[in-house]
């Protein structure tokens, strides 16, 4: 069986604690990655619409460097849009400055209702680096 080994970025954990799932759990070469909101270090929602989708990214770069790993090694995306038709602009906007080169990621993006007070969510895979 493929162990797997739970990641926490730092300053955040006690949101994970109260909800009980982990940021990101490692599994052999592979960082599954929760799950990313633009949520402010207090953990509510950043108002405005754009911001939140750059935090979001932020958050899921502080995910990845508690694994060793950075945008770079992701290899598939999906993102979660409460307003897709509204959104999309400043979605791709944030996300075209963060993947500016090619070879880009998987992406699939989904329309939702309900994201627990967020508009935007980010969830990814990325295979991590080979280790020294």
């Amino acid at each position: 069986m493929m162990s797997r080994e739970p990641i926490f970025p730092a300053g955040r954990q006690a949101l994970y604690e109260i909800n009980r799932y982990s940021a990101a759990i490692r599994s052999g070469d592979l960082l599954f990655v929760s799950g990313q909101v633009g949520s402010r270090e207090d953990g509510s929602p950043e108002p405005d619409f754009r911001k939140q989708v750059e935090l979001a990214f932020s958050n899921l770069k502080a995910v990845l460097a508690a694994a060793g790993a950075t945008l770079d090694d992701i290899v598939d995306v999906t993102t979660f849009h409460t307003d897709p038709e509204h959104q999309f602009e400043a979605i791709m906007s944030v996300k075209n400055a963060v993947f500016g080169a090619p070879p880009y990621p998987n992406w699939t993006a989904v329309g939702v209702n309900w994201l627990a007070g967020f508009d935007f969510e980010i969830k990814v895979i990325a295979r991590l680096p080979a280790q020294a």
